[in-house]
């Protein structure tokens, strides 16, 4: 697509009926007579610094009934720097630690948490080490789980071998390399779809043009298949499914299997976008509504206030784990918009949030990170940091 199309595409989506802050206060105060959520704005939905209250957090409210949250609980403490969280068939977790490159085995209830094994060839840099994991679909007979690693000379995709008694791990193979590396934004988050494939976030390793350059994996979303090899209909016939991504950190899947993806932006604003194959979603030339390329987000935050990083989706709405921000968003969606405006909870609760899974019961498991104060910034550790909470997510 030409940067005119590009363009073009932005410039109708943003052009549309006015529904930022103010039009989504309008929305809120609408419902369907059904109370089924109405259309979703034209224009994405957009939170302001100081919008969200801590703890009901809500900005405004949204178009039609939403899942509220019951009260947290914790699971787990005491873990250091963790950044990913995948679940096993038993209901058990696996948990990575960014630093240690050490993998984690939580049991369904919680409890102490029971080292597996240390992922090899783990760099630490200021944002990079062992990130995001994921479990093959078919892990009761492969006994796999994929990774992504920070490297030395590049970042990679690896596929892990998890001994039977959870007493070892092993590398099998490489699935994929060539994923530049920096001190900072590794993107990381890796997850397998409904289509079976796997989805793979990319930073653009602190040099903004990686995401716009074809030749490079970086500032992307990458898409292959759990042996490694390049999907059919992956545009292109490479690894790359979408790009102009300065930094995605969360990857999710509504029921209809639209793919979402939380991205942090510079200083203007943090995005949530509904990813499409072979589309650009702007970065370095537009951030959020800041700029006229690329696709348009459905819903933007400032930075003060996110900084997004682990997403999932329950309950018709999207669950974002925020640094920055130091609380836990929720964007009502449908159709694959936003169909309301973004909801704040937890503010300032438990600090940074990391990543966000919904278990096998449905509640949300919540990975705080704290413990990992990159150079930017952070928040000081509390008592028994990190810890895993679990939250029930009431249905609408």
């Amino acid at each position: 697509m030409s940067g005119h199309d590009r363009t073009l595409r932005r410039t109708a989506a943003s052009a549309a009926t006015a529904v930022l802050a103010s039009a989504a206060l309008a929305l809120g105060g609408c419902s369907a007579p059904t109370g089924e959520p109405q259309a979703a704005p034209s224009r994405p939905v957009t939170s302001s610094p100081g919008a969200a209250t801590p703890n009901t957090g809500a900005v405004t409210p949204s178009a039609g009934a939403v899942a509220t949250l019951g009260e947290p609980v914790e699971l787990v403490t005491e873990l250091e720097a963790p950044w990913g969280l995948t679940f096993l068939p038993d209901g058990s977790a696996l948990v990575s630690e960014r630093i240690s490159g050490e993998i984690v085995r939580i049991p369904a209830q919680g409890g102490t948490p029971r080292t597996v094994g240390v992922v090899p060839g783990v760099h630490v840099s200021s944002e990079g080490g062992l990130l995001g994991i994921a479990a093959s679909p078919e892990f009761a007979a492969d006994r796999t789980v994929f990774a992504s690693v920070s490297g030395r000379d590049g970042n990679r995709i690896v596929a892990l071998t998890i001994a039977a008694d959870y007493g070892s791990l092993t590398v099998g193979r490489v699935l994929l390399d060539g994923i530049q590396t920096a001190d900072r934004h590794h993107g990381g988050r890796i997850a397998v779809g409904p289509d079976g494939h796997l989805w793979i976030g990319t930073g653009d390793a602190f040099e903004p043009e990686n995401a716009a350059t074809p030749g490079s994996l970086n500032g992307k979303i990458l898409r292959i298949a759990v042996d490694g090899s390049v999907p059919e209909d992956n545009p292109g016939s490479s690894a790359i499914y979408s790009s102009g991504h300065r930094n995605v950190q969360g990857i999710a899947f509504g029921p209809d299997g639209t793919a979402y993806a939380s991205e942090l932006g510079h200083r203007t604003w943090d995005e949530v976008n509904v990813l499409r194959a072979g589309a650009d979603y702007g970065w370095p030339d537009t951030e959020g509504t800041a700029g006229s390329t690329g696709e348009p987000p459905i819903a933007t935050i400032h930075p003060d206030e996110a900084s997004p990083s682990g997403l999932a989706y329950a309950e018709g709405s999207l669950w974002i784990g925020a640094l920055g921000g130091q609380r836990l968003w929720q964007l009502p969606v449908a159709g694959g918009a936003a169909a309301g405006a973004p909801i704040g909870h937890f503010a300032g609760d438990y600090g940074r949030i990391r990543t966000v899974e919904v278990a096998p019961d449905g509640a949300l498991w919540l990975v705080t990170s704290n413990t990992d104060r990159a150079t930017w910034g952070g928040t000081d550790p509390r008592p028994g940091d990190d810890r895993i909470l679990r939250v029930e997510v009431n249905k609408r």
